[in-house]
């Protein structure tokens, strides 16, 4: 973006003792800065979460607390995730999912990974968190399901990928986490615990001023915040307000 001096604002600079080579160096230095803020505006707007490993049951963007609390997608997504071997990684402030570099090392190949995504997707819902069990009926329930889900992984085997005696030493602690992670979600129907939590008030305060504070602990408000200026050595911070 060029930064054009009028001929006023010239002379008053050369009137001001700046050489011509100084008010050419400051105009270069506005230049500068100008182009570093609209590089620096393109990259913010580009969101690495929109280039992040996907999964099928990615939950949409909701405000409703009730919807949040009963919809058991992020719960489900974070299992894929971790399923398919994806890694976290931290781009201009997120945390989002990346694909494994080395799928070599992935516990499960695809079809095991969509066949676990298919049994815990008939346990994470709100039929089950909403329904209302004795403590005796989760015990039972969830001893079967750890029953046939071990079953399952023995039968299966090499069709879902535990191809090797290394991938297969993964085999305990995978059970255990899908089990624990069933187990979970019928706790929360434990004596319809769930449906009660339901019809609890809630109420969320804002806490955090809406304005940065200024002098004397004042809330400013935005048309009044302190504006970033250039340095004090550069003569077109004088010129009229114009360019900063």
């Amino acid at each position: 973006m060029a930064t054009n001096l009028s001929q006023d604002d010239f002379r008053g600079l050369m009137k001001e003792g700046y050489t011509v080579a100084e008010i050419n160096e400051a105009v270069r230095e506005v230049e500068q800065e100008e182009l570093r803020k609209s590089f620096n505006t393109t990259q913010q707007n580009i969101d690495p979460r929109a280039y992040s490993q996907q999964s099928a049951f990615a939950p949409m963007m909701q405000d409703n607390l009730i919807k949040w609390q009963l919809e058991l997608d992020n719960i489900l997504e974070r299992a894929e995730h971790i399923l398919r071997g994806d890694v976290i990684v931290h781009e201009q402030g997120h945390l989002i999912w990346k694909k494994n570099p080395n799928t070599e090392n992935n516990i499960l190949n695809e079809y095991g990974v969509q066949e676990v995504m298919r049994i815990l997707s008939m346990y994470l819902n709100r039929n089950t968190i909403l329904s209302d069990y004795f403590q005796v009926e989760i015990q039972e329930k969830v001893l079967d399901f750890g029953r046939e889900i071990s079953d399952l992984f023995f039968m299966k085997y090499e069709t879902i990928g535990l191809i090797t005696l290394e991938k297969r030493k993964n085999y305990p602690m995978l059970m255990r986490e899908i089990i624990d992670t069933v187990h979970s979600a019928y706790k929360r129907a434990l004596a319809g615990g769930e449906r009660r939590s339901l019809r609890e008030a809630r109420s969320v305060t804002q806490t955090e001023p809406l304005y940065p504070m200024g002098a004397g602990g004042r809330m400013m408000p935005p048309n009044m915040t302190q504006q970033k200026t250039r340095g004090t050595l550069n003569p077109l911070r004088y010129v009229l307000g114009k360019y900063k």
